[in-house]
């Protein structure tokens, strides 16, 4: 039996698909601007983590976010959805996971505003990471918070 190259490639690439294919783990839509390297970062982060991404590159968030109920005072880089929560910018894996286990009562959402450094896909090399707060938020616009991180590690 012969195996030609073409052959042993297109294999490669099969297998290679597998692990992201047998991931499975919750589909996370998002919505990205085409011109932002960090919210690659984050969606590969979120891959790592086991859930399912997919991605729109759109030039304009605004109606997007308005879509979701997201809160202006929240805002980051990117837009995502995962089993009904809205997340905003660079949420870690870790918190959708707790939230997703958990569902409070009347939680539209979870965000983290700005884009601090260390956050997951906002890791800049020989910087300190900074701490951030991960905020939930209601369908009204009011916010608490909901988990406290450094780089992407919760403190």
């Amino acid at each position: 039996m012969t195996i030609r190259r073409r052959d042993l490639m297109a294999g490669l690439g099969v297998l290679a698909a597998l692990p992201a294919a047998a991931q499975g783990g919750p589909l996370v839509e998002v919505w990205r601007d085409p011109n932002c390297g960090c919210c690659s970062g984050w969606v590969a982060h979120m891959r790592e983590a086991g859930f399912t991404v997919r991605e729109t590159v759109l030039p304009a968030l605004g109606p997007v976010r308005r879509m979701l109920g997201t809160p202006a005072d929240l805002l980051s880089c990117h837009a995502a959805r995962v089993q009904g929560i809205v997340l905003e910018g660079h949420v870690p894996a870790e918190a959708v996971r707790r939230v997703l286990a958990g569902r409070p009562a009347g939680l539209l959402g979870l965000a983290v505003p700005a884009m601090p450094v260390g956050a997951p896909g906002m890791e800049v090399p020989g910087q300190p990471d900074d701490i951030y707060d991960v905020m939930a938020f209601d369908a009204a616009g009011r916010h608490s918070h909901f988990m406290r991180f450094r780089g992407g590690q919760p403190i």
